[in-house]
């Protein structure tokens, strides 16, 4: 999850894993897997920079996770 700001400067948190694209039209468009779309004040670098600091803090949960499911199926055998 990201926090960003919506052009009525009210913050709100996005879940980064959703995001499909991000765009500058001038404004910072956010696009959704669903199609949905958000305008936010963050420049686009910016909410690439949060995205990026996200997947990093996740990114060994979600090996650790990988290398445990893939212990038990090998533990299960064929």
């Amino acid at each position: 999850m990201i926090a960003v700001t919506r052009l009525n400067s009210r913050p709100f948190v996005l879940n980064a894993e959703l995001i499909e694209t991000i765009e500058e039209t001038p404004d910072t468009v956010i696009t959704l897997q669903s199609g949905r779309k958000y305008i936010v004040r963050e420049p686009v670098e910016e909410v690439i920079r949060r995205v990026v600091e996200y997947r990093s803090r996740t990114l060994p949960t979600r090996l650790v996770r990988e290398d445990l499911a893939s212990d038990q199926a090998t533990d299960r055998g064929p």
